[in-house]
């Protein structure tokens, strides 16, 4: 059982897994803020029209690159969020991956979101949920 649940250890393997994305998406994968926090607050639940914050996991808030112009300047930094306490829930509910690694599916999902990739095409190419 992984006994370190810190939010530092959340932030450590989030951090990881964005240094260890691919080249092609590393740089890009710069210009976005991290944050992880125990539980998403109730503007974003209310937002994307969630009841339990046990739902929520993380978060992509910002403008997807695919949809990004030259001209879009200012206005808040695109933010992936790691969201602990949802994460936790679910690992143990699973019981059968190590927490790292649901740690770093969760960033990665979000990350995807801000390349421009739908739920449907992160599904296909990673089937974790199924």
């Amino acid at each position: 059982m992984d006994h370190d649940q810190s939010l530092d250890r959340f932030e450590t393997v989030a951090l990881r897994t964005v240094a260890d994305l691919p080249p092609p998406f590393h740089v890009p994968a710069q210009a976005v803020l991290l944050r992880v926090a125990d539980w998403p607050d109730r503007e974003m639940l209310e937002e994307l029209e969630i009841d339990d914050p046990l739902d929520l996991t993380g978060l992509y808030d910002g403008v997807p690159m695919t949809e990004k112009s030259v001209f879009d300047f200012g206005g808040p930094p695109d933010t992936v969020w790691i969201f602990r306490q949802p994460i936790l829930a679910e690992w143990r509910d699973r019981g059968n991956v190590a927490l790292d690694e649901l740690i770093a599916h969760v960033v990665v999902h979000e990350f995807a979101h801000h390349f421009g990739w739908t739920d449907e095409e992160i599904a296909a190419v990673d089937p974790w949920w199924e």
